[in-house]
């Protein structure tokens, strides 16, 4: 069993690899987020989980979303927290 620190990371077989990303300017500070055609795929998996549930594959699929969600939060907070940093150290 990998540990957490030599666990990989692998991404979904259906995230496009063109434009799977957006870029945004959020009060200066550049935020990623999942473009939409991969929030709709993440929306419907979560509709058929709801409603008809969903196969193996796709609970693996929907896993493998939610952790690029969590590593976009993650690579965010700590571009964010570079950002106020540096206004920090420019003011003080």
């Amino acid at each position: 069993m990998a540990s957490s620190a030599t666990a990989s990371f692998r991404l979904p077989d259906t995230l496009p690899r063109d434009r799977a990303v957006e870029l945004d300017l959020v009060e200066g500070v550049l935020v990623f987020r999942a473009s939409q055609t991969v929030r709709d795929r993440i929306e419907a998996l979560l509709k058929k989980q709801q409603t008809a549930g969903l196969s193996e594959s796709e609970e693996s699929e929907l896993d493998q979303y939610e952790e690029l969600d969590d590593y976009l939060s993650l690579q965010n907070r700590l571009t964010r927290n570079y950002f106020l940093a540096q206004q920090k150290d420019t003011v003080g």
